[in-house]
């Protein structure tokens, strides 16, 4: 057997039935903020649904770069359609907050049973909203003090919508291990 084809810690396996789920996942995260376009004038709404289904890829699978894979995929499928005027930032955006959880994911292998853990690692991974508004106000030309103002207000909004949406995941992961759908 081959040591480097084949880890025996799995870090690279990942079965069909936990890679479609991803899939779905990364999905139905491009089709709720396709939804969300709507203008709501309520900053970071978006990250309720960003977080729910990047925690829930995460959750559900044993894969460890699941979050990851599942922004990848959403962040592709994002820049394909052509979301917002962003461009290529979609996928800076979805990939920012996907390793955010899967660290946290890492670090605190039952943090996906726990409503405080995922709320925590919701607000956190909203919070990247900071770094990613900075950079593209910073690429605009924005004035550094408006700027820095301009990215707490929005990552402010983020990080409540990110905590929100932490706060379904478990709900939603017993309600799948109840049905058979996950293991």
């Amino acid at each position: 057997m081959n040591p480097i084809a084949e880890p025996a810690d799995g870090l690279f396996r990942l079965s069909l039935k936990e890679a479609l789920f991803i899939g779905f996942c990364a999905v139905f995260a491009v089709l709720a903020r396709v939804m969300l376009r709507l203008h709501l004038h309520v900053s970071g709404h978006a990250m309720l649904v960003t977080a729910f289904f990047l925690l829930l890829a995460r959750g559900s699978v044993r894969y460890r770069l699941g979050a990851s894979f599942a922004g990848l995929l959403a962040g592709s499928a994002s820049i394909f359609l052509g979301f917002a005027k962003n461009g290529p930032f979609m996928l800076v955006k979805y990939l920012a907050v996907a390793v955010v959880i899967d660290m946290a994911g890492l670090f605190f292998p039952r943090l996906f049973r726990n409503y405080f853990w995922c709320a925590l690692v919701g607000g956190c991974a909203g919070a990247t909203k900071f770094f990613t508004t900075y950079a593209i106000n910073f690429l605009a030309g924005m004035d550094r003090e408006v700027n820095i103002l301009n990215s707490l207000l929005e990552a402010g909004g983020a990080i409540a919508f990110g905590m929100l949406g932490g706060l379904l995941v478990p709900v939603v992961l017993r309600r799948l291990k109840a049905y058979g759908v996950i293991s």
